[in-house]
Order: C-alpha cells, then sequence, then structure tokens
C-alpha cells in the first residue's frame, strides 16, 4: 500500500465491533480490525483511534428513555474505555505498541489525556486509543474524534460506518440513493447530511481536516482508504 496520509485518526463505531452479535463485543472482528489496523501502521503511518460505546450502552437513547443525560452520558463514556481496552489488547498481541488516554480520570486502568503526552507518544511511533469522549456530558464520540484530530495535528478523520460513503438518503431504506464522491462540509452541515454531528464537522472544518467515510466490512477498506482507493466520500472545504 501507498499511504497519501502521514497521520490519521480514525473512528470505530461500537456497533460494528459487534459484528453478527447483538450486544457486546466480536473477538472476530476485533481481531481483523486489528490486523487491519497494523497493515497501516507498519506502513508507517501514525494512527490516532476513536471508538464508541454503542455497542455496550448508548447514552442520548437511554436519556430520551428518562435516565439523566449527565449519568447516561458518563456511563457511554465508561462503555468507550472498554471497548478501547479491548482493541489495546488485540493490538498488542499484533505486536504493535498501544495506549489508551482517557478523558475520564480512571489512572488504575489506563492513561490520562494529556496533550503534550499524547504527541510524545505519536512520536514514540505507538498508536494512541482515546477513551472517554471529551470527558463532558452532551457531546459525542464523533466531536470528540474531531476534537483529538485537531490537536493531533492528524492528516485526515477516517470514519469507518456500515456503508461506502455519504449518499443524500439512506442507501438502506432507498435503492436510489446517491452516493457522493466528495462533498463540502457546509453541504454536510446545511443539508444535516449523516456523516457526523454538526459540532464535529464544523471543528473539523475550522482545522481544514478532510472527513474519509468508508464502509469497514472489507479487510482491506482501511488500507484502501488511507491509500485514496476503493469507494468511499471525502468531505472537505471546496468540492
Amino acid at each position: 500500500m501507498k499511504p497519501i496520509y502521514k497521520r490519521i485518526l480514525l473512528k470505530l463505531s461500537g456497533e460494528g465491533l459487534m459484528g453478527d452479535k447483538g450486544f457486546g463485543m466480536s473477538a472476530e472482528v476485533i481481531r481483523s480490525l486489528s490486523a487491519q489496523i497494523k497493515e497501516v501502521y507498519d506502513s508507517g503511518v501514525q494512527i490516532c483511534l476513536v471508538v464508541g460505546g454503542g455497542n455496550i450502552f448508548r447514552g442520548a437513547r437511554e436519556a430520551v428513555n428518562g435516565m439523566n443525560r449527565t449519568v447516561a452520558d458518563q456511563l457511554g463514556m465508561l462503555a468507550t474505555v472498554m471497548n478501547a481496552l479491548a482493541l489495546q489488547d488485540a493490538l498488542e498481541k499484533q505486536g504493535v505498541p498501544v495506549r489508551v488516554m482517557s478523558g475520564i480520570q480512571i489512572p488504575d486502568v489506563c492513561e490520562n489525556y494529556v496533550y503534550r503526552r499524547a504527541l510524545r507518544h505519536l512520536e514514540k511511533n505507538r498508536i494512541i486509543i482515546f477513551a472517554g469522549g471529551t470527558g463532558n456530558p452532551y457531546f459525542t464520540t464523533d466531536t470528540g474524534a474531531a476534537l483529538r484530530a485537531s490537536e493531533m495535528q492528524c492528516d485526515a478523520l477516517l470514519k469507518a460506518t456500515q456503508v461506502d460513503g455519504v449518499y443524500d438518503s439512506d442507501p438502506r431504506q432507498n435503492a436510489d440513493a446517491k452516493r457522493y464522491e466528495a462533498v463540502s462540509y457546509d453541504e454536510v452541515i446545511n443539508r444535516q447530511l449523516k456523516v457526523m454531528d454538526t459540532t464535529a464537522v464544523a471543528l473539523a472544518r475550522e482545522n481544514n481536516i478532510p472527513i474519509i467515510v468508508f464502509a469497514q466490512s472489507s479487510e482491506q477498506a482501511l488500507a484502501d482508504a488511507v491509500s485514496g482507493k476503493g469507494n468511499f466520500t471525502i468531505v472537505k472545504q471546496e468540492v
């Protein structure tokens, strides 16, 4: 592979870790993802990761069902830590140096997020998994991913999803849905396209970080996206 980015942040959904299961984590999916990440790492790309927690707990949904929103989001942040630790273990078994850094303080489990320490990990060619979101309620893991990508000065934010890009409507419900090869940040925000939440897209726009949306299904999907190949949508300033 010939990567076109030197430093990336990969955003994984918690649901993407379930595989065929209805809840929790699939060991097979996590092993496959870690192998794909190692391939990109071995090509010389510096990698940051953010993973959601929707396979374990969805704070926003529980808040709608009556749970206190702050408490629900705190539970969701803890779920992301669980997923991050599972990914760390799988990557370490692949021989890759990894650190988990959390936005909420759990010092007996993982490192607290410290900006300069995170940069030092990247300089030492370690993968960083950012867990615990921003450490604050009312912010999604998408916003956390855009924030960390901005702080770490990443060349691109890659979002792995269940579909191969950004569509004008849900392709799983509309067979005539149109897929965009490229779309501007402003169009995503103005048309409310389902890419990332508005705060995340606006933050990426302010820091001129392209968002690459691709399907997680193929074992070559990540390597292709990092190399500018395959099917994906790029969200950027001008189209």
